[in-house]
């Protein structure tokens, strides 16, 4: 049995990406909630038994790797599946009268706080992650009928690159955990922001 600690990087870093690119990876596939967990134990892709055993307060990111083995270049890395994100157009509103729309995104936020849906604003868009079915969610949003908003679903992966960490904590869980280092001190906080203006489909459902 392999006991993992301490986490020591992660694949998306430039030094882990660079180090990781020839080398033969073994994939632990969790689901978000096995990677809140702080003990763990579960086989690897390749069938090995991998026990997680963190400090409280530590989250598994996807990407992140438990173990590197210099001597073969063998590396074993978290694979954590992400949920669905309901994508919110807010563009078409800026075409309104201030009126209408200040009073849409009051009605909209109190909406989502009813629900008590976590959500991240990002100019504008809002991404909401999915916390019950699809379809319960595109209900809600059809039966508030707001004007001059669209909104469609995206796989959370599609969403990691436009969010930094902390927004990417708040949407995919461990919000209130503590961003954790890694043993050389560096902060453990993937940013994997980029800038914002493209990339998501358009298939909006209204």
């Amino acid at each position: 049995m392999l006991v993992i600690e301490a986490i020591i990087g992660n694949i998306h870093e430039s030094a882990w990406s660079a180090r990781l690119q020839h080398a033969t990876l073994d994939w632990l596939a969790l689901d978000q909630w096995e990677a809140q967990k702080s003990r763990l134990r579960k086989l690897s892709q390749n069938g090995v038994d991998v026990a997680i055993s963190l400090p409280r307060g530590i989250l598994l990111r996807d990407g992140d790797v438990l173990m590197w083995e210099e001597s073969r270049q063998a590396a074993i890395v978290a694979r954590v599946s992400l949920k669905d994100v309901m994508v919110v157009e807010l563009t078409a509103l800026q075409t309104h009268a201030s009126d209408i729309l200040i009073r849409t995104c009051v009605e909209l936020g109190h909406a989502l706080g009813n629900q008590h849906w976590p959500a991240v604003v990002k100019g504008d868009r809002i991404y909401v992650p999915l916390t019950v079915d699809q379809k319960v969610m595109a209900s809600v949003m059809k039966t508030h009928a707001f004007r001059g908003i669209t909104y469609h679903f995206v796989p959370g992966s599609e969403v990691i690159p436009y969010l930094a960490p902390h927004e990417s904590r708040r949407l995919f869980g461990g919000a209130e955990g503590p961003v954790h280092s890694h043993e050389d001190g560096h902060d453990h906080s993937h940013d994997h922001a980029h800038p914002h203006g493209h990339g998501h489909p358009h298939d909006h459902a209204h």
